[in-house]
């Protein structure tokens, strides 16, 4: 603190950025405490009339829910007096059901000893479960003391009563809390028949009224005609519970009040506490019914965009004063620039920094002259410094290209004797089988039997194929080889089944066991311009590497074509070849394997004289059983 206190001291600009900081405080808090308390004013309006329109939307919604219950059971009930016997009943309470989607159960129920058959008690009920409508009749039991009867017959009209539990001594009962629209019948001579009563689900309604609510924790309560909660989101309050039984006058006096007014029939907002917690309460009551809707809103809810745009405020508040201190600074610092310059220079210059910059001034006092005369000084030690370092940069840079040079030098020896160790090994181990072969055929050229005369011949013969075809390799891969391969193409018309036949006998005369199936889908009289020798030698290298490092027994020749080229292809199965060397298989001298026969000339060389045929030689890497050559020669390789 006392450096921080010190340092303030220290600064002119500081200083006078903090006094210009603490003015425009005062300022900005004066303005927005007179903005907050007049946004905070309008923004309690808004929500008391949003609030209220909401309510009147989702009253509104209730009624047309309370209408088509009505409608149904209005359109029905002459149909019911007209046709008023025990069959007729049970069709009709079901089809009530089963024609409306929201009436939930129908009941008619006659009147005493009207079908004194029945004991004088007769009721055909309906329920909807799920997608299930069942209707029965029920077992006899009393119901003329149960309000959705009494209440209609004693009123002489039809009525909603308030919501009640269908738990009775019938034999079906809805598994819902349930309201009753209830309608007494009357015959042409105004004799009483029965009532018929449609249920409405509580939960439902409950369900369709909450999805109308304007913010993330408001809620809906409806209270019947003496208090009781008919949609609470706690549904133990449910029926059982009233506003006045579970509130305490002397500590909720806000809560009670709420529960007279929504009993009396009034309409109006007011702010209470529920849960320690003060909410806006907006109250109507239903059309038509004893009921009372209103819609509780916590003010936390309300007034959340308020408190998020008062973070956001203050953040920006902090932010502008921030800019505030930092532009005033930086407005001082500009008028100050010279002397700071000046000392910063000079500290730099103690520290041995020599890279910044001072600019030079068309002031004319003493501090502008002060100024150009440092910066004239740091612009020659700047000079010197670069100098040393583009030396510096340049010995390095020779040393890197000279460790380099080396590096390549070793590498090419270590190539070089690696080459001729190899190209010594592969010429020595058949050089060493035809020289051992011929020592013994003229040691004991009288002892041999004809079918050992014949295997030694036959061993030197392939071993003598197989220098022959190591020298050609080095031949082809040396720069004499390349050149005259360019200059000497020999283009003429080759059958391409003769071609690929050609390279799997010369194939079976180095391995006589092989197994080589052939398919085309060409006519043997089908040809293509091209040179004989070189496309021979491509193919039978893959032949040749197919028979060294497959399975010997499922190694395939395919020829087929396009609309522009014929196709060769070569698969076997075995190992086949790592993703690793799938970029390096066609280099010169690599090999898989380096204990494994052969230059590693056979691929580069098969892919050089394809490319000069004007063809493609490439590896199917989706083929994953072995290895899959194919080679691609366009029809007119030769043009």
């Amino acid at each position: 603190m006392k450096s921080i206190i010190r340092h303030i001291r220290q600064s002119l600009s500081l200083k006078l950025s903090i006094s210009v900081l603490l003015m425009t405080t005062v300022i900005f808090l004066t303005s927005l405490g007179i903005l907050f308390v007049a946004s905070r004013r309008n923004i309690r309006q808004e929500s008391v009339e949003h609030a209220a329109s909401v309510l009147n939307n989702v009253e509104q919604g209730v009624r047309r829910y309370l209408n088509m219950v009505e409608t149904a059971t209005n359109s029905n009930t002459w149909l019911v007096t007209q046709n008023y016997i025990p069959d007729s009943l049970i069709d009709y309470s079901r089809r009530i059901v089963l024609l409306n989607g929201n009436v939930d159960g129908c009941s008619i129920t006659a009147a005493p000893d009207v079908f004194p058959q029945y004991g004088g008690y007769f009721s055909a009920y309906t329920v909807r479960e799920s997608d299930t409508i069942v209707t029965v009749r029920e077992a006899v039991y009393d119901y003329f003391e149960k309000p959705w009867y009494k209440t209609p017959v004693k009123l002489g009209k039809a009525c909603w009563i308030d919501p009640f539990d269908d738990s009775n001594a019938g034999s079906l009962s809805a598994s819902d809390l349930i309201a009753s629209y209830c309608k007494p019948l009357f015959n042409a001579e105004g004799k009483l028949l029965g009532v018929i009563s449609s249920d409405l689900s509580l939960p439902k309604l409950a369900a369709a009224i909450s999805q109308e609510r304007p913010y993330p924790n408001a809620y809906f309560l409806m209270l019947g005609e003496h208090g009781h909660y008919f949609v609470h989101p706690d549904s133990a309050r449910l029926i059982s519970h009233t506003i006045f039984s579970e509130n305490d006058a002397r500590k909720h006096p806000d809560i009670i009040t709420l529960g007279h007014e929504m009993t009396n029939g009034h309409e109006g907002t007011m702010r209470i506490e529920v849960d320690g917690r003060p909410c806006l309460v907006s109250y109507r009551p239903v059309e038509g019914t004893a009921w009372s809707l209103a819609l509780v809103c916590p003010e936390s809810d309300i007034f959340q965009s308020y408190h998020q745009l008062t973070n956001i405020i203050v953040l920006l508040i902090l932010m502008g004063l921030v800019f505030i201190f930092f532009f005033s600074r930086r407005i001082i610092a500009h008028a100050i620039r010279p002397l700071q310059l000046l000392l910063q220079q000079s500290q730099s210059i103690a520290e041995g920094n020599y890279d910044e910059r001072i600019s030079h001034t068309d002031r004319k006092d003493a501090v502008g002259r002060l100024q150009n005369s440092f910066a004239t000084m740091q612009e020659s030690l700047h000079r010197h410094v670069t100098d040393i370092r583009q030396i510096n940069e340049g010995r390095i840079q020779r040393n890197e290209e000279l460790h380099a040079a080396r590096q390549l030098v070793e590498e090419a020896d270590r190539q070089k004797t690696l080459f001729i160790q190899n190209v010594t090994h592969q010429i020595r181990t058949p050089l060493n089988i035809i020289l051992g072969f011929a020592q013994i055929m003229c040691d004991n050229n009288h002892e041999l039997t004809p079918d050992e005369t014949k295997e030694f011949s036959g061993m030197m013969a392939h071993n003598a194929m197989a220098l022959n075809r190591m020298v050609l390799m080095l031949y082809d891969s040396s720069d004499s080889g390349i050149t005259e391969e360019i200059d000497n193409l020999r283009l003429e018309p080759v059958s391409c089944n003769e071609v690929a036949r050609e390279g799997i006998e010369a194939t079976h005369r180095h391995f006589p066991e092989l197994s080589i199936t052939f398919y085309t889908t060409v006519p043997d009289d089908f040809t293509i311009i091209t040179d004989r020798l070189y496309l021979m030698r491509s193919l039978r290298e893959l032949l040749y590497n197919s028979a060294k490092y497959s399975d010997g027994q499922h190694i395939s020749v395919q020829v087929s074509t396009t609309d522009t080229h014929v196709h060769f292809v070569y698969a076997d199965t075995g190992a086949g070849i790592s993703a690793e060397y799938y970029d390096k298989m066609f280099n010169l001298f690599t090999k898989v394997d380096d204990l494994s026969e052969g230059l590693g000339l056979g691929l580069p060389l098969a892919k050089r004289h394809i490319t000069n045929l004007g063809g493609r030689l490439t590896l199917d890497t989706d083929y994953h059983e072995g290895c899959r050559f194919i080679v691609e020669l366009p029809l007119q390789s030769g043009e």
